[in-house]
């Protein structure tokens, strides 16, 4: 049988009242703002972190010191069956009085004010308590009580005592304690009874403390419980390419090797330290460690969040990595970092680290780049959507295809330097897939005039066209708006595929011919008129005057499965020889309201809105007959 352990003190004082809110305060810190228990855990490693870079410094400028040889390192020690776990630290340790002020802190330094500030701001605890510093008492959450014995650094101390349960009062003594350091022993209530397991100790030094900057040791293992090196916290000169690679698998479980990485470390405006990463692929595997998206936010190497979602923008949320950040202003139970200007100052200066790495990719490794875009390309063009601050510097991560590239990346530059002599404008037309954009007659005039198009076939294309209205001073232009101000035709000897003129209806033949359409279509069209933009196609669809744009409507329809398609006008190439033959097609002939009925469904099918394409086949079918007869 294991001793049971005594928690009472030698030599113990009078009960030590906290103020009168220490109650209400020690109630507000472990069931409002600890989510997990195990965090009490980690502040005591943190706590006892703290004590050893303190002595640390003391080494540095003191030479009588009380065991100068000592190692200094962090010791855990579980006792399954009495249900405690023991702390222990070679740090600068504490003296009788500096006891009574460091673990009194909640009486001393605010109780009475964190409270009075909660119900004046009518604020969330966790918004305003950073200030009070009392991550410690996390510990009554899993305690029914907590002994702490240490002796100081200083040779001519002596060891003291200090005893809670977690009421409104503790108790100072004396203690036999020969080296130096404080040793924290907590027994654990019935609740937390999961904790007094070697195995379960392990995992959350793995989770939060595992690049703590001094050893810890767990029960009799002499080897150490975490890594202790932080990669991130190196120069980059000292890291090799290797180290690189697996810290990141380590930290995904990830198969593949990231795309790239960024080491950053700045001092000023703030002290960081940053090892962020591109995966290879936008889906985790199954194995993936990281289930949410999010970087790890440190301080001085104790894990604060696992998963920090406003140190980025959320279009870089694909972003793998670790942010340590020192001097945060965090809450009590360091759960979570309050929203200040230092954490927008610190998510702006990231950023524009990923920004800057993605624009050197694709300066320096083009081929990387492209790779990264057909990844990733989606999130750059919702940041671009998104972003009114910063949209303008993701312009040039922007890549595209085109009606005269349509196998090749290449960005707005690439467009702009390919343009001739008088275009104004980037034109770019919207579809579902390539295939159905490359015949669409929207290009008729472009083609016939050898002008380039950007061709958008991308679902977030709409959205991103929303945040992307012009470029080095060059409107970009949808060649199927209706109101669209054609280019000049090409001069001769220009690139373009224009063909010869066909004999054209005449006015009345004309005028005719579209009172038929206006007849048989009714009201599924807004209006039906003559258009010169068409040379190879028959007909096309534009929205009305003054109707929302292509980019809206289909912004919408994504939205909105309910969405109707407002009645588009219907424009007719006078010149194609299919209207011609049916301009002389008798007004009663029933082979010509077919031909008029699939016209119209043949654009619409073309613009991507026809409601049920699979019922056109009749149709087309009555047209095979006619035509074979």
């Amino acid at each position: 049988m294991t001793e049971t352990i005594d928690p009472k003190i030698d030599g113990a004082s009078e009960p030590i009242a906290f103020q009168t809110e220490v109650k209400q305060l020690l109630n507000i810190l472990i069931h409002s703002l600890y989510t997990e228990r195990e965090i009490f855990l980690r502040e005591l490693v943190s706590n006892a972190s703290d004590a050893l870079t303190q002595m640390r410094f003391v080494q540095q400028t003191e030479r009588d010191v009380l065991d100068p040889e000592a190692e200094l390192e962090i010791r855990l020690e579980v006792d399954e069956d009495e249900k405690t776990i023991t702390i222990s630290d070679t740090g600068v340790g504490m003296t009788r009085e500096e006891m009574r002020t460091n673990l009194g802190t909640i009486a001393q330094s605010g109780a009475r004010a964190f409270l009075q500030a909660v119900e004046d701001e009518d604020a969330n605890a966790s918004d305003v308590i950073g200030q009070f510093g009392v991550g410690f008492y996390s510990v009554f959450m899993a305690a029914e009580w907590v002994k702490v014995i240490s002796r100081s650094y200083r040779p001519d101390t002596e060891a003291a005592s200090w005893y809670a349960t977690g009421s409104d009062t503790f108790q100072l003594g004396e203690a036999d304690k020969e080296e130096r350091g404080t040793t924290i022993i907590v027994k654990l209530n019935e609740d937390a009874e999961e904790f007094a397991r070697e195995y379960r100790l392990r995992q959350i030094i793995k989770r939060h403390s595992d690049y703590v900057a001094y050893p810890i040791y767990i029960g009799d293992d002499e080897e150490q419980a975490n890594r202790q090196k932080a990669i991130w916290r190196q120069r980059a000169q000292e890291v090799e390419a290797e180290e690189y690679v697996d810290f990141y698998k380590q930290l995904t479980l990830d198969f593949q090797d990231p795309l790239a990485h960024i080491h950053f470390v700045a001092d000023a405006p703030l002290k960081i330290f940053a090892l962020m990463y591109f995966p290879a692929k936008v889906d985790r595997g199954m194995f993936m460690l990281r289930e949410e998206d999010g970087l790890k936010l440190y301080t001085r190497k104790i894990l604060i969040e696992e998963y920090t979602k406003n140190l980025l923008p959320p279009y870089y949320r694909f972003v793998q990595g670790v942010v340590d950040a020192e001097d945060l202003p965090l809450n009590v139970s360091r759960e979570n970092v309050q929203a200040n200007a230092l954490m927008e100052k610190l998510k702006k200066i990231l950023t524009n680290q990923v920004t800057r790495k993605l624009e050197m990719m694709a300066k320096k490794d083009p081929e990387d780049y492209i790779t990264f875009w057909e990844e990733f390309g989606q999130f750059i063009k919702e940041g671009v959507a998104s972003d009114d601050a910063d949209r303008e510097k993701l312009y040039p991560l922007l890549r595209f295809h085109s009606t005269t590239h349509p196998a090749k990346w290449f960005s707005l530059v690439d467009y702009i330097e390919r343009m001739g002599t008088g275009q104004e404008k980037i034109y770019y037309i919207l579809g579902d897939d390539s295939r159905s954009v490359s015949r669409s007659p929207h290009l008729d005039y472009f083609r016939a005039n050898g002008y380039e198009v950007l061709t958008l076939t991308d679902p977030v294309d709409s959205f991103m066209l929303m945040g992307l209205r012009e470029y080095q001073d060059f409107e970009i232009q949808n060649v199927a708006a209706g109101d669209l101000e054609l280019p000049v035709p090409k001069e001769a000897g220009e690139e373009g595929d224009a063909e010869p003129e066909a004999e054209t209806l005449s006015e009345g033949e004309v005028d005719a011919l579209v009172e038929r359409f206006k007849t048989a279509l009714g009201e599924r069209v807004s209006d039906v008129r003559i258009t010169e933009r068409l040379t190879s196609s028959v007909a096309r669809m534009v929205d009305p005057d003054g109707a929302m744009g292509q980019e809206m409507q289909r912004v919408y329809r994504m939205m909105d499965r309910d969405f109707q398609v407002p009645a588009k006008v219907l424009e007719l190439n006078p010149q194609h020889p299919i209207l011609s033959k049916l301009g002389a097609l008798p007004k009663d002939d029933a082979l010509a309201q077919t031909i008029i009925e699939q016209i119209y469904e043949s654009a619409l099918l073309i613009e991507g809105v026809h409601p049920d394409p699979a019922g056109m086949i009749p149709r087309i079918q009555e047209l095979m007959e006619a035509a074979l007869e």
